[in-house]
């Protein structure tokens, strides 16, 4: 089983970790484009041909050229930039050959907890129609209020403490004091819940997308989470179509450092 990471940067490694937990045996391609990165800057169709070239390389990595067999059993987009904008080219290209999974911002759960609701996100997609039409569509009368995160994907990205903690600062002085549940509408943030967390001062929930992604790709693929098989699956990683190892700064996180301990092909 082989399953294909599409994303700009670290995002992903929150998603690929899940997975990883999930089925040790399934061999992993992150395909990362640092050269481009980061998408949300992008109009939306140069965005849309990231993500298709991103996808791309993972099948050449992968061999299909000589062996149509080795193509990724399905492809993950664990972005929100990047599903908005390139799932409907994705699935046209590759389904239903290569299922597609891409990431929603988990505002649904999040609700249902109770409210009120912030979510955070990058200043891009706090202003975008789809994160609206998304609170509209579950927001079920419950107060759900967008909280912008500027600079917060750039400092994960490079895994520089200061700013990571200036930015998480500006974020926790706009969410209302009363806010139940926090959603992490970008994945990058997924790697810092912890100190999230402490800035809020313990008094909301977190609610991140990694965990049910992981679980839709394995449903999309029709196997079960097998987490006690032995970790036989391979990682590997590129950076804009070159062959690559993580960069040192997913070695900041938790779910960075898993994956370096997964065998190379």
């Amino acid at each position: 089983m082989r399953i294909a990471f599409i994303d700009s940067g670290i995002g992903m490694l929150s998603t690929a970790a899940a997975v990883r937990a999930a089925r040790p045996d399934a061999d992993l391609v992150l395909s990362m484009d640092p050269d481009h990165m980061p998408w949300g800057v992008h109009a939306p169709e140069a965005i849309v041909g990231r993500v298709l070239a991103g996808a791309r390389a993972a099948l050449d990595a992968s061999g299909t050229a000589e062996d149509p067999a080795a193509a990724p059993d399905a492809i993950v987009v664990p972005c929100n930039t990047a599903s908005v904008h390139g799932l409907t080219s994705l699935r046209a290209a590759f389904e239903p050959r290569i299922p597609v999974v891409g990431t929603v911002p988990p505002i649904k759960p999040a609700v249902g907890r109770g409210g009120p609701v912030a979510v955070w996100s990058t200043v891009a997609t706090s202003r975008s129609r789809y994160q609206q039409s998304l609170i509209e569509e579950f927001g079920q009368g419950v107060e759900v209020v967008p909280v912008p995160c500027p600079g917060l994907a750039e400092a994960v990205e490079s895994a520089d403490p200061g700013a990571v903690d200036a930015a998480i600062a500006h974020a926790t002085e706009r969410t209302p004091p009363e806010t139940s549940a926090v959603v992490l509408g970008c994945t990058h943030y997924d790697l810092i819940e912890e100190p999230i967390s402490e800035a809020l001062e313990g008094r909301a929930e977190l609610f991140t997308a990694a965990g049910a992604v992981a679980a839709q790709t394995l449903r999309r693929l029709g196997v079960p989470p097998a987490p006690s098989l032995p970790l036989t699956g391979t990682v590997t990683v590129l950076a804009s179509g070159r062959p690559a190892m993580l960069p040192e700064a997913a070695l900041a996180y938790a779910p960075g450092q898993a994956l370096t301990r997964v065998p190379q092909p």
